[in-house]
């Protein structure tokens, strides 16, 4: 059983430094006006153009990387968290005998939303799956992270619903 556990905890941090890192080197690219980044944003709003109100592509194009660019940050810090806990565990820089593991199914959360997004507007907008010919890379890296933490959280699920319940029983 401690042999599963180690390595689940492995699996989960590997992951989670992945994830980190995808969103956290995408941040730059989003500010810096470059070009796959305005055709992606620009396809998109073209096409909320001309299917949701006015109000929400012009929101949507007024913030756009500001959100995208918080939740990323945002999930990135939950799942580095117990990765931290475990580095630090590992070199005893920590006395703490639990690292927050919980906080790994609320990254998955919000990456799994984050990256249904981008599958979304991947699949149903003239985005479609090739970016400027870019061989399918973003839309097969959205797809994998999305697959990649669905099975994940279902893997860990019991830990974020046994937290929950300790919290709401409490």
């Amino acid at each position: 059983m401690k042999c599963k556990e180690n390595w689940s905890k492995i699996i989960s941090s590997i992951a989670s430094i992945w994830i980190a890192y995808v969103f956290l080197a995408s941040i730059p690219y989003k500010f810096a006006g470059h070009p796959h980044t305005k055709h992606i944003f620009d396809t998109i709003w073209e096409w909320m153009k001309w299917v949701l109100w006015e109000w929400v592509w012009t929101h949507f194009m007024n913030y756009w990387a500001y959100g995208t660019w918080s939740m990323e940050i945002i999930v990135s810090i939950i799942l580095l968290i117990p990765v931290l806990g475990y580095i630090w565990k590992l070199f005893g820089l920590c006395k703490e005998k639990k690292v927050p593991e919980f906080l790994f199914s609320i990254g998955w959360i919000g990456t799994t939303v984050i990256m249904t997004w981008a599958v979304f507007f991947h699949l149903f907008t003239p985005l479609w799956i090739e970016v400027n010919g870019d061989g399918w890379s973003l839309f097969k890296a959205a797809v994998s992270i999305w697959l990649l933490w669905i099975a994940l959280f279902i893997a860990h699920f019991s830990k974020l619903k046994e937290k929950i319940n300790k919290c709401l029983n409490k």
